[in-house]
């Protein structure tokens, strides 16, 4: 049992913005035993609204323990990480008390992260808007963990069980995104990709589809040019480096047809165009991960939703993937390093002409 125990995934939870829909998701993830079972659950939340959400649920029998160190933290139970002095936080009402909670909940996994006591960790979502009152510049969880934890560079996707989309771009206005394309960049986005769908989803030989910026994917130059000049270029670079990428599709047609099925990851331009097509087809069970990062961190694909807060209806299916794939990621990344940890070399044979045959 104790050598069971050892084994099992340590997956820190975040509470994102207390005030929002978090909390609520978390206790009822862990109403369902078996994922108690599958990792040791260590939820960054105000205890006070673990027990209110437990309550309001009818969960009060739910195992769950107030911890002040990671080391107590048991399978089977849903350890709750508590800050000390967390201000009242209102259901729906979120102001800068509950932005100071979730950057705390962030800060802390984080540290927590650095110094391996979690393996995984996943985000509830919070407000950008309230974060950077109290966090100026902040900007989201992607760009602080590509500053925390780069690799190749934080990479958004969003996946489901038939569709992984990836972002060219991130949080960016519309007449910033035309200039923040470039062949280099989206070489580079092409490679993270490639390497995430291998290291951390086991495929072997991955398929790649690149979206065009304009409509119509620019028709050859007439409506926009962008295509021509820095798309087409990376897409032909990717595949220098023996990467299957193909593009660029226009986006409409592109999910509209089905043809995104057909691929193991999209390469979307900007935010809207790629999470449109994603949201229309895997709205609540999308999982928002973030590649290029020596971590492992995953979210679901929803907001805060405020005008859920407190109200029992919030699902947790998007959470419940979003732990279930930050477990599947820390086992094929795992799996994939050791495997390639020390390659045999390979070295030429020469044959003897002058011997026998």
């Amino acid at each position: 049992m104790e050598k069971e125990i050892k084994n099992k995934t340590r997956v820190g939870i975040t509470c994102g913005d207390p005030a929002g829909i978090g909390p609520e998701l978390i206790v009822k993830l862990a109403a369902d035993n078996r994922i108690l079972q599958e990792a040791i659950l260590i939820a960054y939340c105000p205890l006070p609204l673990i027990q209110a959400a437990k309550k309001s649920l009818g969960l009060e029998d739910l195992p769950s323990q107030h911890i002040t160190n990671l080391a107590q933290a048991q399978l089977g139970k849903l350890n709750v990480f508590s800050p000390k002095d967390a201000a009242e936080i209102v259901e729906g009402k979120p102001d800068n008390s509950s932005a100071s909670v979730a950057l705390w909940a962030l800060e802390k996994s984080s540290d927590d992260l650095e110094k391996g006591a979690i393996e995984a960790v996943v985000t509830a979502p919070l407000s950008k808007q309230h974060m950077a009152l109290i966090s100026p510049g902040f900007s989201g969880h992607t760009e602080y963990y590509d500053k925390r934890f780069k690799k190749e560079g934080a990479l958004m996707v969003l996946c489901s069980d038939r569709l992984k989309v990836a972002l060219a771009t991130n949080h960016l206005p519309v007449k910033d995104i035309s200039t923040s394309i470039t062949k280099d960049t989206l070489v580079a986005a092409i490679k993270n990709l490639n390497s995430m769908l291998q290291q951390d989803f086991g495929v072997v030989r991955p398929k790649i589809a690149v979206l065009g910026l304009n409509p119509h994917a620019g028709e050859a130059g007439n409506i926009g040019t962008e295509e021509m000049e820095q798309i087409s270029p990376a897409i032909s670079a990717a595949k220098s480096a023996n990467i299957l990428a193909f593009g660029p599709y226009a986006a409409d047609g592109f999910f509209g047809s089905g043809q995104c099925f057909q691929f193991d990851a999209v390469l979307a331009m900007f935010h809207d165009q790629g999470l449109t097509g994603f949201k229309a087809i895997a709205f609540d069970g999308g999982v928002n991960y973030t590649a290029g990062l020596t971590i492992v961190r995953t979210s679901p694909g929803h907001g805060t939703a405020f005008d859920l807060a407190g109200k029992g209806q919030a699902s947790e299916e998007g959470l419940r993937n979003a732990v279930y794939m930050a477990l599947d990621v820390h086992k094929h990344r795992k799996d994939y390093l050791e495997n390639n940890a020390n390659p045999l070399r390979f070295s030429a044979v020469q044959k003897d002409i002058d011997g026998p045959v």
